[in-house]
Parts: C-alpha cells; structure tokens; sequence
C-alpha cells in the first residue's frame, strides 16, 4: 500500500501558519513512509472564497519550501483538485445516501433552527438539531421536493451509545453519540459541507492516513459513521495538538500575527520558520533545535508527536531566524535575501511616486521611508496623547478600524479609503481626527505620505498587524469592552 496523505485548505482569507503546521507533519509522515502528499483545495464556501486566496496558498507553502504530488496547479490522476469543480460526485453520492436511508432531506428554516435552539438552551440543554426532518413522511417530503421548498440534507446518527475509535496519536477515543449533531451533508446552493466533500475524495483519492488539528476530534465519530455508510474503508486517523499562543489560548490573529505572508514580509527566512514549525510538538532524536526539511524527513516518526498544546513564541522565533541567518547566510547571500525581500525593483519601485515630490536629497529618503522597511512601529501613548480624541476613544477607533480591516476580503486603495470613510462617518468622526491614529499606527508618524497609499503597499497582513500592535501599545481592550464595542461595531450604519 502506498502512503497518501493530504492536505486541504479553504481559499477564504489569509494562508495561515496552523495550514502549514499540518501540511508539514502530513508530508513528513507520507515522504518518510516513500509516500505521496496531495493538496486539495476546499472551496465550497462560495461567498468568501476567493482565486487570489488560494494563489496565496499555494505561493506561502512553496515559499516555506514545502511541494505536492497533486495539486490543482499540477494535476494528478484523481483530479479536478478543487471541490468546486466535483459537485456532480458530491451530488451522486448524497443521493446515494439518502436513498440507502443513511440521509435525510431538511426543509427547517434559519428561523425555525434558530427558535429551536433558543427553546434548548433555554430548557438548559444543550443545542442541537433535534431531528425533526425524520419525522415527514415520504409523500411530505415529495411534496415539499415538488413545491420547490430549500432544503439541506443531513445525516442520520445513532441516537444512544457512544463511538469507539483508534486515533493514531492518542489511542482510543471514546465520544458518546448524544454529543454528536446531525451533520448537514449537502447546503441549500447544492455544493456540499467540508465534511462530506472531505469524506468523498479522500476515498476516491486513495488518502490513507489523515492527520488535522484536535479542533477536529469531535466530528471524527461522524467522519468515520459515513465511511461505514458507503461501505468504504475509513483512512487512519491522528489528531495534531492545537498551536498555542504565550498565556496557552489558542493561537488567533488577535494576539499573534497567524498569516504566513506576515513572517515573509516582517524579513524571517522560510527555512527558519518551517524549522520552527517542525519544533512545534515534535523534536530531532537528538533534541537539536536547528534543522531542515531533509533531517527532519529522515528522522521522522509521527509517535513522537507531543499532544500538549505547543506554544507559539515569536521570540522563540526569533532566536531560531537569528541562527539560520548567522550560521547558514555567507556575507553574499546575506545581501542576497536582504534584496529579495525589500530591496528590489518590485518593491521599491511603487514607493517612488509617493517619495519623489517629497524630497530635495537622497539622504531624506531612509527616513521618510523608514517604516516602508521595519517591522512594528515604535509607538507608545506619549505620541497618541497629541491627538485631538481622548485616549479611550482613540483606542476605539483602532479597535474598530481592526475589526474593518480583518473583514476586509479586496485589498486596494480605493476600496480601503471608501470603507475608512464610512466608517468615521458611521462613528460620527472627522475624518482627520480618525485617521490620525491609523497614520501613527501604520507609519509611527503623521508626516509622511497617504497612508492608504502605505497600506495598500505594505499589504494587509503588515497593516493589521501594525493597527493591533498599536492598540495593545495603549491598553489591551477588556473582555466588557471588546463586548460592548463589538455590538456597537455591527451596529454602526455603513
């Protein structure tokens, strides 16, 4: 039997560090085993995703120097590579399910799944689908199918008993069935949830062994009911520890930056952090931190993975990036990468327009452009207290500009202006003393130029990253707080 693991990311925003913490152990474990890895692109979610997202994938994981068998950029034997493109399988085999009575048609309406759950908890039971598509009757249901009623399909569960499995990492897991939902196979615009889609090909893909993040051991029982359902022999299965943040809470954008495309800009070297990625829950037999891609194959054996939570420290980070630059960098390829990542014509050569007018000397240059080339901005309260809104407002607007910036999917000038704007007028604001703190933010400074121009030059990973860093600068925003401007932040007329 040939080895075949995969991996499977949603084109839906920035790629994260978490995608490339699982594909790496997924394509250690199939390169040490003279395997085979596959990429899968998970693009069910029709309104968030996006081609430049998964481009963005594909360019961030080659980046950190890890490839693919199968791909939608290379093909393969099993293709087509995006689920998008596979709704017809998806569709036959939801039938096949519904008509071997393992599925179910759903005709309850958002509203009607909503009073349901409002009437659980308030009961104090835990919420959950409660079954009430099994209860129609086989001329109901056509009659429903006939009208054209919207629908989702579900999937049967036991209703008593508990699930019994083999978890490649953690050796038996026991989950009672009372815990599971009734997974919703097929949505109301015809293309499937992740979880049959998922289900589907990895069989007719061949994946062998499957290993994803923890967040994900609750639905195996259902994973593995489904391949029963079919009558297919279900993939192994392993569970990855979660990547954590300092104070062990799950590792969020909120607290550290989580998007590969941050660590490019911000100038760490793809060895280093690949390396750092390896180091999270797994070690060298000779406990060395410092490794490649190669040491780590040849030495590879997913039992030694560790399950606790493994802690993402960007000092940690930092140290490891610091040996790769000092012990692997000649003085040539030194200046080398330094010009690949920001000193070359396609970074440079943007910035001219907005220097040029501004300077009567070279020597001006490095300062106005100074933050155009650094990491976080050096800001502290003392440069915020010039401003004309109160500190506690200040704060507001940088938490709410956050919240803006992290939703926002089309990364242009224009488009980030607009949505600026409105949202100063929205917050009954002018538009200096709004942008004011976003300019310190960004650039450490009010005198330099546009900083949606900065913006959109330095990319959104930089740029929300810089708001963040700021905000925490003046005072991490409570828990009440976060509450209170949250509500008041989708309430805002925009």
């Amino acid at each position: 039997m040939t080895v075949r693991t995969r991996i499977a990311p949603s084109p839906t925003g920035d790629p994260h560090v978490g995608t490339a913490y699982i594909a790496l152990f997924n394509l250690a474990f199939a390169r040490q085993h003279g395997g085979e890895f596959v990429l899968r692109i998970e693009d069910t979610d029709q309104q968030r995703s996006t081609p430049e997202s998964e481009q963005m994938i594909l360019d961030s994981l080659r980046w950190l120097g890890l490839d693919w068998d199968e791909g939608p950029d290379r093909g393969g034997e099993y293709g087509p590579y995006r689920q998008s493109e596979r709704a017809d399988i998806y569709q036959r085999y939801a039938q096949q399910l519904i008509d071997d009575g393992h599925a179910f048609y759903c005709f309850a309406t958002p509203a009607e799944l909503d009073e349901m759950r409002q009437e659980q908890q308030a009961r104090g039971e835990r919420p959950k689908y409660d079954g009430r598509g099994l209860k129609l009757s086989a001329d109901e249901v056509k009659q429903r199918l006939d009208a054209g009623d919207p629908y989702v399909v579900r999937m049967k569960i036991p209703e008593e008993g508990s699930f019994r499995f083999e978890d490649y990492l953690r050796g038996e897991v026991e989950i009672p069935w009372q815990q599971i939902d009734m997974q919703v196979l097929m949505k109301q615009d015809g293309l499937p949830t992740y979880f049959l889609a998922n289900v589907v090909d990895d069989h007719l893909m061949g994946i062998t062994h499957v290993f994803r993040g923890e967040e994900w051991l609750p639905s195996a029982p259902k994973l593995i009911k489904l391949y029963e359902y079919f009558g297919w022999e279900a993939p192994v299965l392993g569970h990855m520890p979660l990547l954590r943040n300092p104070d062990k809470s799950k590792l969020s954008k909120r607290k550290n930056p989580t998007s590969i495309l941050y660590y490019k800009r911000m100038g760490y070297l793809p060895e280093a952090l690949l390396n750092y990625l390896a180091r999270m829950g797994w070690s060298m037999p000779d406990e060395r931190e410092k490794f490649c891609l190669e040491e780590m194959i040849a030495s590879f054996d997913m039992k030694r993975v560790s399950l606790g939570g493994p802690i993402f420290d960007p000092e940690k980070l930092d140290w490891l990036n610091g040996q790769w630059i000092r012990e692997d960098l000649s003085d040539e390829q030194f200046v080398e990468r330094l010009k690949a990542w920001a000193f070359n014509d396609d970074y440079i050569r943007p910035l001219i327009p907005h220097i040029k007018g501004r300077v009567e000397r070279f020597s001006q240059v490095a300062p106005l452009s100074s933050f155009m080339f650094s990491g976080m901005t050096e800001v502290g309260e003392a440069q915020f207290e010039s401003l004309r809104l109160p500190p506690d407002e200040v704060r507001r607007v940088l938490q709410f500009v956050s919240w803006y910036l992290d939703d926002l999917r089309q990364w242009e000038k224009e488009g980030i202006f607009a949505g600026l704007k409105a949202l100063a007028k929205a917050m009954g604001l002018k538009m200096g003393d709004f942008m004011a703190p976003v300019f310190l933010s960004i650039a450490g400074t009010t005198s330099t130029f546009s900083v949606v121009d900065a913006m959109q030059l330095l990319g959104p990973d930089l740029s929300r990253a810089r708001v963040r860093h700021a905000l925490n600068q003046l005072g991490s925003v409570s828990k009440k707080e976060a509450k209170r401007w949250e509500k008041e932040y989708r309430n805002l007329e925009r």
